[in-house]
This record gives C-alpha cells, structure tokens and sequence, in this order.
C-alpha cells in the first residue's frame, strides 16, 4: 500500500499584524489616560481611558 502523502500544514498567527498594531495603540492610550489622571485632568483622562477601552481594544480583537 502507498503510504498517504503529508501535507504540509500552514499555521496562521492567531493576531494579524495589523491586530497587534491596533492594540499597541490600544495600550499606548490607556497609559496614557492613567498617567493624565494621575496628573489630575480627570476629563482628559477620562475621554483616553474610554477610547482606549471601548473603541480601540474591541477593533484590535475584532479585526
């Protein structure tokens, strides 16, 4: 009997680099809004944290 050909399986990345980019971006933000409101611009620092949060961190996982 042949013996069954082996077929070379092609393992994707479980994030794109374009995942990754986004939450870089997404981390890079929330620092940023933690270390604005440890400086004591609570709006500021509020509009950041809700950016990073709920806009970027979702469209980097999603994506």
């Amino acid at each position: 009997m042949p013996e069954p050909k082996a077929t070379a399986t092609v393992r994707r990345p479980l994030l794109a680099r374009r995942n990754l980019l986004l939450l870089g971006v997404a981390v890079l933000t929330l620092v940023a809004g933690y270390l604005i409101l440890d400086a004591g611009h609570a709006t500021a620092a509020a509009v950041l944290l809700v950016v990073g949060y709920c806009v970027l961190l979702p469209i980097g996982i999603a994506l």
